[in-house]
């Protein structure tokens, strides 16, 4: 899993840069709570991980919303993006001290990937109505 997440966070095929900014933002998440830090990790990892999303469908010359349920492969995959996507976007100083904000938010269920994945699952559980046209007909 910090392999995985490691990938995601690197850019321009710099792995050991990633690798030592994801342990820096671990230190620091240590520094600051008492608790294990690849605890408070895994916490915000399942925090930000979505269970479902709306796809779109086109039946009779609408297109719908449908919500569906996401592979477990891919649900993890989103959530590491998102932590990644909306660390690099916060204001700071420092990959590492924005990550490790943006971990110790997500996993108190606050911080922007939090709000994501609540407003993915708010939006299909509005379209709810039409999760029936998930079926492909054969």
């Amino acid at each position: 899993m910090v392999t995985r997440f490691v990938n995601n966070l690197m850019m321009k095929g710099k792995k050991s840069v990633a690798f030592s900014v994801f342990y820096k933002a671990l230190d620091i998440i240590k520094e600051r709570t008492s608790e294990n830090e690849h605890e408070i990790w895994k916490t915000a990892l399942a925090n930000a991980t979505p269970q479902l999303e709306v796809r779109s469908r086109r039946v009779g010359g609408s297109t719908f919303q449908i919500p569906t349920e996401i592979p477990a492969n891919r649900r993890t995959s989103i959530g590491m993006k998102w932590l990644i996507r909306f660390s690099r976007e916060r204001s700071g100083k420092g990959i590492a001290d924005k990550l490790a904000n943006e971990l110790l938010a997500a996993s108190k269920g606050e911080g922007a990937a939090v709000k994501r994945k609540e407003d993915t699952h708010r939006m299909a559980e509005a379209n709810r109505a039409f999760a029936h046209f998930n079926r492909r007909k054969r």
